[in-house]
């Protein structure tokens, strides 16, 4: 999630969990091409559902500034504009949906759904797991209390990102009634994340050694391939599946042990996983979601600065029944781990590029490691 927690499966045996029976990428029916519009579709998830969309015979147009991988599908119609005040070239046009990728700030937002509410069937809408207003429970749902925006007047995202989502979802029901879909991701990982953090812990491990393997075997953990959030996004389209639902996975529930354990069965690597405990973490200012992608410790009581919002026992344990019952399926966490290790190899070396915000370098990795064994003796 951007931001500030954003912005795997089973191991070895466990790792390969199987596809419910007749699930596969192409197992729901294919509707005659449909005209799909992207607000944005070209940074890390967008392109995922752009390719699904395409394999399945539909017409796609992209909508952004031109900014961010401009070369991408030179077969598809692209309308260079800004959401920001910059609608224009979207008047007088008609879509069967739109996929809205990039929207974030409630006043932005408002304008393409106001814009596009007479000559687009239905709103896709990209929201977050983190409008819900607590984690202190485990298995919310889609009904749980949202967060409330403290603050009218800001249009800072980074401060408000739940409770800005939450806004801009509440506007999609209003202006599209029985022909809105809001999908609710947790974690999204898979190949082609920039910032690097589905590669984190795939390519540590690939590395080898001693892992830091933060908090305890069994905390849990939640994520979603962006392959398998972009395959239901265009089967919510095709099939017209109405409503809002949480975007997390695998289809059971899964512990930090099985994740860790599960990318390590893709690699020839020799690791050792070295569990150290959640309060040492931030005594030695070893942060969540940052320093250490996916992970935060089951717990209503742990606070660390300078996270935007607090987790709590119930972050990673939320219900994503309903998407499954809707038909949403996972690839194993096998295919995931071993694709993001290829993807980021096959990367041009880039030395002016900056170093990501997400992960733990590996001298302060080393540093954490050496003062746990000094502190257990």
């Amino acid at each position: 999630m951007p931001f500030t927690r954003r912005d795997l499966l089973k191991a070895a045996g466990i790792a390969a969990l199987p596809l419910p029976s007749g699930v596969g990428p192409m197992s729901f029916p294919r509707r005659a091409p449909l005209k799909i519009l992207f607000i944005g579709g070209t940074g890390f998830i967008g392109p995922h559902m752009v390719r699904d969309a395409l394999g399945r015979g539909h017409q796609v147009t992209l909508f952004n500034r031109g900014r961010t991988n401009p070369g991408l599908f030179p077969e598809v119609e692209k309308l260079v504009g800004d959401r920001d005040g910059g609608l224009g070239v979207l008047k007088g046009r008609a879509w069967d949906a739109v996929i809205d990728t990039s929207g974030y700030i409630p006043r932005v937002v408002r304008d393409s759904i106001e814009l596009l509410k007479n000559s687009v069937r239905r709103y896709v809408f990209i929201s977050t797991g983190d409008v819900y207003a607590s984690f202190s429970r485990i298995g919310i749902d889609e009904d749980e209390p949202l967060d409330v925006l403290d603050d009218p007047k800001s249009e800072d995202a980074s401060k408000h990102y739940g409770a800005f989502k939450a806004i801009c979802e509440r506007s999609v029901r209003e202006v599209y009634p029985g022909r809105h879909t809001i999908l609710r991701p947790g974690w999204i990982i898979g190949p082609g994340d920039t910032n690097d953090i589905s590669a984190y812990w795939p390519m540590r491990i690939d590395r080898g050694g001693e892992v830091l393997a933060p908090g305890t075997p069994t905390d849990p953990t939640q994520y979603i391939d962006a392959r398998d959030l972009g395959r239901f996004m265009i089967k919510s389209i095709e099939t017209d599946i109405n409503g809002t639902f949480n975007m997390v996975g695998p289809g059971s529930p899964l512990t930090w042990a099985e994740f860790l354990y599960g990318i390590r069965a893709v690699t020839s690597a020799d690791v050792r996983f070295t569990w150290v405990d959640a309060d040492f973490l931030a005594e030695q200012k070893v942060l969540p979601w940052t320093d250490l992608p996916v992970w935060w410790p089951p717990r209503d009581d742990y606070r660390q600065p300078p996270m935007f919002e607090p987790g709590g026992k119930g972050f990673a344990q939320i219900s994503g029944k309903r998407a499954l019952a809707a038909g949403l399926a996972f690839r194993p966490l096998a295919e995931t781990a071993r694709d993001i290790i290829d993807e980021f190899k096959s990367r041009p070396k880039d030395p002016a590029k900056r170093p990501s915000p997400f992960g733990l370098p590996a001298d302060r990795e080393a540093a954490a490691l050496a003062a746990w064994h000094q502190r257990k003796g």
